[in-house]
């Protein structure tokens, strides 16, 4: 079966300034010869500290970091540096689901308008037909056609990140990245939004690309597993091998830092229905 997703020796550099007056230019290396598979259907969860490189990765996926080399596939299509048509299906193909829904949606336009914006130019739907499927879209997530006139300030946290899903979804991607999408909710409504997320998977058959720290929160959602340390992945595994018996002494170590309860749930899955 081909892989949803294939990241091959993918390196994303970025130029910097160094000196008092940015006067010197040099290169960061954000990512190393990273290579990672998402299975159809399946949830691939990328996780490490903040300057790891993970959201790196995310970015070159999306097509919107620099690419220095290696490859990206979307179901064996290589489509690392395409333009004009290839682009579009590719930006139908992929979608993201941010980390704030707050400042993802736009304030000035409601629920119906921010989940219209792919319909309309990604897949030209108009009149009758656009309409009908935004409710259809936001029934899918558990919201109802009350919900599309409201602007994000009237809606909850959850609800606005159930509308920012229904935007990534309106496309019937193949791939979503998922960029920390419940660490900005409370604890209950990360169950509820997660517990989404899996059952629109199955419904679905859409492919995660999961970015977190949440330990506890991979392991609820994830089958797979990839851990990334300066640029490079260390640890790559089925979700509870790596969690329950991690071999190389970085994951050991981001495991020990978790605290105490939230170690407990990175072992056992902390989160509930």
């Amino acid at each position: 079966m081909t892989p949803m997703l294939q990241v091959i020796d993918l390196v994303v550099e970025y130029a910097a300034r160094s000196g008092l007056f940015g006067q010197r230019a040099r290169v960061v290396r954000a990512v190393d010869r990273v290579s990672l598979e998402v299975e159809p259907g399946r949830t691939l969860g990328l996780v490490g500290e903040s300057g790891s490189g993970k959201t790196s990765v995310a970015r070159a996926v999306l097509g919107i970091a620099p690419v220095s080399s290696g490859q990206i596939l979307i179901q064996g299509q290589d489509v690392t540096r395409v333009t004009g048509s290839l682009l579009l299906a590719r930006r139908r193909a992929v979608q993201i689901v941010f980390q704030q829904p707050s400042t993802s949606l736009d304030p000035r336009r409601t629920a119906a308008a921010s989940i219209s914006e792919p319909l309309v130019h990604l897949l030209h739907l108009r009149g009758r037909q656009l309409e009908a499927r935004v409710i259809e879209l936001l029934e899918l997530v558990g919201l109802d056609s009350e919900h599309a006139r409201r602007l994000p300030r009237e809606l909850s946290g959850g609800q606005r990140q159930r509308v920012a899903i229904a935007r990534a979804i309106a496309t019937s991607p193949s791939l979503i990245v998922c960029d920390e999408p419940t660490s900005s909710l409370d604890v209950s409504v990360q169950a509820q939004i997660i517990n989404l997320l899996v059952a629109l998977q199955a419904e679905l058959g859409i492919s995660y690309l999961f970015i977190s720290h949440d330990l506890g929160t991979v392991r609820q959602i994830a089958d797979t597993i990839a851990v990334m340390h300066l640029g490079r992945i260390v640890e790559v595994g089925p979700v509870d091998r790596v969690l329950d018996a991690p071999r190389d002494a970085y994951t050991q170590a981001l495991i020990a830092a978790v605290p105490s309860v939230d170690r407990i749930g990175a072992r056992r899955g902390s989160l509930s229905s």
